[in-house]
């Protein structure tokens, strides 16, 4: 999800940056073009980490900034196909729930939910399994798995599924382990049965 990417690219530095250090105005105006920017290849630009080469300045005519070859790097945060992602309920409405998972949001269709037919609940903003009587409002944490990015196209989606074992909720998560150690029997007590026979 995050990475640093090392990019090579041509940066116009405005003139009113020209007084100050070189290389601190070129980072400054490399932070302004990129920083929050969403791009199909990278994802969002978070942030930029360092300077590594500065070229000639050069000065196209009719333009009072300088442009600079640069070579830097950027962090970047971009979810991949198949991922685990941890995140936030940060709003329910009746299609779904949107979960904020680091800088981005995705949405958990509610055919994604869980594997229970699933009612909303629009007075109190939250879901509920009919089986499993299981809940989802909004602050609780959920782990859930990507399965569709689409980003830099006008539209930026991220769809996630927590329909999977080992997904979902993590007090669901937490209860479902403690029911599976509860309800195992020891070897010992069985064997002990067995002897006794």
């Amino acid at each position: 999800m995050y990475r640093i990417a090392a990019v090579e690219d041509k940066i116009r530095v405005p003139p009113e940056k020209l007084d100050t250090d070189i290389k601190k105005a070129i980072k400054s105006a490399i932070a302004e073009q990129v920083e929050g920017v969403i791009n199909s290849r990278l994802g969002i630009i978070l942030y930029v980490t360092s300077l590594d080469k500065v070229g000639e300045g050069r000065i196209a005519p009719g333009d009072p900034g300088v442009y600079y070859n640069c070579e830097f790097k950027l962090l970047t945060f971009k979810p991949e196909i198949h991922e685990i992602v941890y995140g936030e309920i940060i709003d329910n409405t009746e299609f779904g729930s949107f979960i904020r998972m680091g800088p981005m949001d995705g949405l958990i269709h509610i055919s994604q939910l869980m594997d229970d037919f699933v009612s909303f609940d629009s007075k109190n903003s939250l879901f509920l399994g009919k089986e499993s009587k299981r809940t989802l409002k909004e602050g609780d944490l959920v782990r859930a798995r990507v399965i569709a990015v689409s980003l830099g196209r006008g539209e930026n989606k991220i769809g996630l599924t927590m329909r999977q074992p080992g997904l979902g909720g993590l007090a669901w998560i937490k209860e479902e382990k403690k029911r599976k150690k509860t309800s195992k029997p020891k070897a010992g007590a069985a064997a002990e049965k067995a002897e006794t026979k």
